[in-house]
């Protein structure tokens, strides 16, 4: 009914205005029509994705008065997403090198709003136990007493994942036809880092910074002279064509936000060992300056 009495008013107003004022009250509507839709970001079931998308979410809700619907999916369907149209944004596109495939096949149909976070970083790690004039490269891997007692197992993450792709390539650089890649998940794969922690036993995995397993484990990533698994990336924010145009605060809001990657790796600690709701909680109150930066307020 209220929708019905504002269309009524519409309709009387463009009976008694000219034709600019018309126009006018037509692009009113319009964009009133646009943010009573919720934006569509997607996110993969990373917990760094899974923090910073889940807080960009709850300030667009709180502070812009936009409504937020979150999708997950794996990588390359968010990719596909946005190049569509389907999604509206998502936070995660590790550039220039981990996800250059799957930006390559649609970056003539989105755009990049802004880096979300800078020096970030995959490669392959084992704890702080072994020694490091044991195990300090990738190269030290094709050692045989090495290779035995990895039990021949790289840990791996979800297949479709930018970092199982290059870890796939460095099997091929560094010669290690030997070894099996464990196509895992994130879960999995710190199931087994756990696991192996508590019994002082030795592994390899792929992972990435940031994440939270950095502050619960000693780990240290293996040199990688060949640069197969690439170096330090930014995480860019995509959108769809037009999002710009159709939800122009939110757009402003996505190329604002910046977080420090010791501050987000704090915070994914946080979620672990709460929830994602109470780190969301805890950052926007521990970072009220930042917060205000992002939304565009005043001091």
């Amino acid at each position: 009914m209220r929708t019905f009495t504002k269309g009524a008013h519409v309709f009387k107003t463009l009976a008694t205005l000219g034709l600019a004022a018309a126009l006018l009250v037509g692009t009113v509507t319009a964009t009133m029509a646009a943010d009573a839709k919720p934006v569509k970001i997607g996110w993969a079931a990373w917990s760094d994705a899974e923090f910073v998308t889940k807080l960009a979410a709850r300030l667009i809700e709180t502070k812009l008065n936009q409504k937020v619907e979150l999708v997950q999916a794996d990588v390359a369907p968010l990719y596909q997403g946005v190049g569509r149209g389907d999604l509206d944004a998502m936070m995660m596109a590790w550039l220039p090198q981990t996800h250059a495939d799957y930006y390559a096949k649609v970056k003539e149909k989105v755009e990049t709003l802004g880096t979300v976070y800078d020096g970030a970083k995959l490669g392959w790690v084992v704890p702080d136990y072994i020694p490091a004039d044991q195990i300090g490269s990738i190269e030290d891997l094709k050692k045989e007493d090495v290779q035995k007692k990895l039990s021949g197992t790289i840990q791996g993450i979800d297949p479709g994942a930018g970092l199982t792709r290059l870890s796939e390539k460095a099997e091929k650089d560094y010669g290690l036809g030997s070894y099996k890649l464990q196509i895992s998940s994130e879960a999995g794969m710190l199931t087994t880092v756990d696991r192996a922690v508590r019994g002082e036993k030795w592994f390899v995995a792929t992972a990435w910074s940031p994440h939270w397993m950095f502050g619960k484990h000693q780990l240290r990533y293996l040199d990688d002279p060949k640069k197969s698994l690439g170096e330090a990336e930014h995480v860019d924010i995509l959108a769809r064509k037009d999002f710009k145009s159709e939800y122009p605060k939110v757009a402003d809001f996505l190329s604002r936000m910046k977080l420090p990657i010791p501050d987000l790796e704090a915070a994914m600690f946080t979620a672990q060992q709460s929830s994602y709701d109470d780190a969301v909680d805890k950052y926007i109150a521990d970072h009220p300056d930042q917060v205000k930066s992002w939304i565009g307020e005043e001091g």
